[in-house]
């Protein structure tokens, strides 16, 4: 077993009307490698001026994680069958919607992943797919949830 931690950080401006919703959501996130991002609801979800475009929200972590997790193995599993990963890019995207009980949730996250090879062996579209599959069914935050996640190849 593993525990992991993030220390979530945010304080209330002087100038904001708190009591009526007027005030600043943004906040960080900080990591115990020593990372602080910067983050803040989606403005989709509360408008600006309290929200920060700048920020990751945590919609979009949730679609970073996923995809993060799923390259992770998946190139691991590249290089246990002997192929070699020059460059992995996935322009991953999840919709928030409401569910059957009318609940918001990130209900579907597609993965798009363009993989670049090198080496002397390349892998078929079989073997490609097979990867994705074993990287998918592996991957912790995939395990984790309950959203449905695709991978367009």
């Amino acid at each position: 077993m593993s525990t992991y931690t993030a220390t979530i950080r945010w304080t209330r401006k002087d100038d904001s009307d708190f009591l009526k919703g007027q005030y600043g959501r943004a906040h960080t996130w900080e990591f115990d490698g020593g990372v602080t991002v910067p983050a803040s609801p989606s403005p989709h979800v509360v408008p600006q001026p309290w929200s920060d475009l700048n920020a990751v929200d945590p919609e979009e972590a949730f679609v970073a994680s996923l995809s993060s997790c799923h390259m992770l193995f998946f190139i691991d599993f590249a290089r246990r069958a002997r192929f070699v990963v020059d460059s992995y890019v996935d322009n991953a995207e999840g919709v928030l919607d409401k569910r059957p009980d009318g609940r918001m949730a990130m209900t579907r996250v597609t993965l798009r992943p363009q993989v670049q090879w090198g080496g002397e062996s390349q892998p078929d579209a079989a073997a490609i797919a097979d990867l994705h599959h074993r990287a998918h069914e592996a991957c912790f935050i995939a395990n984790s949830v309950t959203s449905e996640v695709t991978i367009e190849q």
